[in-house]
C-alpha cells in the first residue's frame, strides 16, 4: 500500500485512541492498578493483539515498525537539553558508591548476555544471530528505546527480526518490573525492609489510578516565548525535531563516506543534542528554553515508542525463537535478583532496599519502572535515591551510549569476544575501585542479612 501522509495521520490517530483507552483502563479498572501497568504499555498490547500482527482489526500501516527509531532519536536528542549541570568533583565526592553501583549491572549485562548466548545458547539453536545475546539488556537495562536503537542498528545489516525481539525483551522486561517487583515491596514491607513504607494497601490513590487531583499537580513552565511569535509548544518541539532531522540527515551523510558502517541516528542525536546546548550556554538563550516542557516532549515520545513499538513486534518472529529467549530472560533476571538482594545490601548500609527496588526496576525496565517502584517505597524521595542517581548518570550516560552504539558493529565484525572481555574486564574494575574506596563491603550486619534474604525468599 502507498504511503500517503494520510497513512501517517491515521497510524497516529490510532496509537492516540489506545492511549486514550490505556489511560482510562488504567483509571478504572482495577487489577491494572493493582500492577500500576503504564498506558503506554495497555495501548501497545491492544495494538499488538488488534493490529496487522494481531487479529488485524485495527488498520495499522506497514510502517509502524519505523516509527520507534524516529521518536527515538527525539528522545536521545532531548536528553542532553534536560541533564542538570554539575561538576565531576561533586558526582565523584558525593555519588561514588552509587555511580559504581548502577554502572557495574549495565555493563554487566551487555557482556554477560552476549556471553551466555554464544556459550550456551547459539550452540545448541544454530540458527541464533551472532547478537542474539544483545538482547537481553537491549531490552532489559535499555528499555524500548535502546531496543529500537539496537534492532534498527541490526536491521542495517540484514537482521529484520532484531527489532521484534528487542521490543519482546523491553516488553518482557518492565512486565517483570512491575510484577516481581510488587511482590518483594508487599513482603519488604511486611519483613520491615522498607523505611518508608509501613501498609502496601495505604499507597496514594493517583499512583493506582494515575490520575493526578487539582490539589497535588505540580505546574510546569511553559511561557518562554510569547505566543504571539510562536506557541511555546510548537516552539520547543521544533527544537527537538530539529535536532533528529539533523541527525538523520548526518547520519546518511556518514554512511555514505563509510558504506560498511551503519551510524546510529541517535548517537547522532545526542552528539548535536550537546552541541546545542553548548550553543544556548554561549548565546546565553537558556532561559528562553523550558526544561520541563522538553522532558514532556521527550516523555510524549517515550510513551508513542513503547505503544507503537510494543504494536509492531512481530509474533512469528518471536514463537519462533521462544525457547531461547525465555532461557536468556530468566538469565537476565538472575542477574537483576543478584544486583538487588546480594549487591544492594552490601553497596548501602541505610536504605539498600528502597535503592535496590529503584535498580531492580531499571535493571529489568527502564528508569521509569525504576521510579515508579521508587515511588511505592518512599514516596516523598527521602532516601535520595533519585537525586544520586541523577548526578551519577552523567558517568553512565555517555558509556551505555558508547556501549549500544559499538555493541552491534563489532559483532557483525566479528569481535564479539572483544565486546565481552571490555565489558566484563570494566566490571571487574569498577567491582575493584568499589572495594578500595569501601563503597563495597562483603561483610554486613545480622540484621540487613536476615532482611535481604527474607524478602528474596
Amino acid at each position: 500500500m502507498e504511503f500517503l501522509p494520510w497513512t501517517l495521520f491515521t497510524d497516529l490517530g490510532l496509537i492516540a485512541l489506545l492511549l486514550l483507552l490505556g489511560t482510562i483502563i488504567r483509571a478504572k479498572v482495577k487489577l491494572i492498578q493493582r500492577i500500576f501497568l503504564p498506558a503506554s504499555i495497555i495501548a501497545g498490547i491492544l495494538g499488538l493483539a488488534l493490529g496487522p500482527n494481531g487479529f488485524n482489526i485495527i488498520p495499522f500501516s506497514g510502517q509502524i515498525a519505523a516509527y520507534p527509531g524516529i521518536l527515538n532519536a527525539m528522545i536521545f536528542g532531548a536528553l542532553p537539553l534536560i541533564s542538570p549541570k554539575v561538576e565531576w568533583r561533586k558526582i565523584s565526592n558525593r555519588v561514588g558508591r552509587m555511580w559504581s553501583y548502577s554502572q557495574i549491572p549495565l555493563l554487566f549485562m551487555w557482556g554477560a548476555g552476549l556471553l551466555f548466548s554464544l556459550v550456551l545458547l547459539n550452540p545448541i539453536w544454530n540458527d541464533l544471530h551472532a547478537g542474539f545475546g544483545l538482547i537481553l539488556a537491549a531490552g532489559f537495562v535499555g528499555g524500548h528505546g535502546t531496543a529500537a536503537a539496537i534492532g534498527d542498528a541490526f536491521s542495517q545489516y540484514g537482521w529484520e527480526g532484531a527489532t521484534s525481539l528487542a521490543m519482546t525483551s523491553a516488553t518482557v522486561g518492565i512486565l517483570s518490573a512491575i510484577l516481581i517487583g510488587l511482590v518483594w515491596i508487599k513482603r519488604g514491607s511486611m519483613k520491615g525492609d522498607t523505611k518508608y513504607l509501613t501498609s502496601f494497601d495505604k499507597l496514594p490513590k493517583e499512583l493506582k489510578t494515575g490520575l493526578i487531583p487539582q490539589n497535588s499537580r505540580k505546574k510546569t513552565e511553559v511561557d518562554t516565548v510569547s505566543s504571539m511569535s510562536v506557541d511555546p509548544l510548537i516552539f520547543h518541539a521544533s527544537l527537538i525535531i530539529g535536532i533528529a532531522f539533523i541527525a538523520y540527515y548526518l547520519s546518511g551523510v556518514g554512511m555514505s563516506i563509510l558504506p560498511n558502517i551503519a551510524i546510529p541516528i541517535f548517537s547522532v542525536a545526542f552528539l548535536i543534542g550537546l552541541a546545542v546546548r553548548k550553543i544556548l550556554s554561549v548565546t546565553k538563550t537558556e532561559d528562553y528554553f523550558s526544561k520541563d516542557l522538553i522532558g514532556r516532549i521527550s516523555g510524549g515520545a517515550a510513551d508513542l515508542l513503547v505503544a507503537f513499538g510494543i504494536a509492531s513486534i512481530s509474533l512469528p518472529v518471536v514463537v519462533q525463537y521462544i525457547v531461547p529467549l525465555s532461557i536468556l530472560f530468566a538469565f537476565g533476571l538472575f542477574i537483576a535478583w543478584f544486583q538487588f538482594f546480594v549487591l544492594s545490601p552490601r553497596f548501602f548500609q541505610e536504605h539498600w532496599f528502597e535503592r535496590g527496588i529503584f535498580t531492580w526496576g531499571w535493571t529489568t525496565g527502564a528508569v521509569a519502572m525504576g521510579i515508579a517502584l521508587l515511588r511505592i517505597v518512599d514516596p516523598d524521595l527521602k532516601s535520595n535515591t533519585l537525586d544520586d542517581f541523577g548526578l551519577a548518570f552523567i558517568a553512565i550516560a555517555p558509556v551505555e551510549l558508547m556501549i549500544i552504539t559499538l555493541a552491534p558493529i563489532m559483532v557483525v565484525n566479528s569481535q564479539s569476544w572483544l565486546f565481552i572481555t571490555l565489558t566484563l574486564g570494566f566490571t571487574f574494575i569498577i567491582m575493584i575501585i568499589a572495594m578500595r574506596n569501601g563503597w563495597f563491603r562483603l561483610q554486613l550486619n545480622a540484621k540487613i542479612t536476615k532482611g535481604a534474604h527474607e524478602v528474596s525468599k
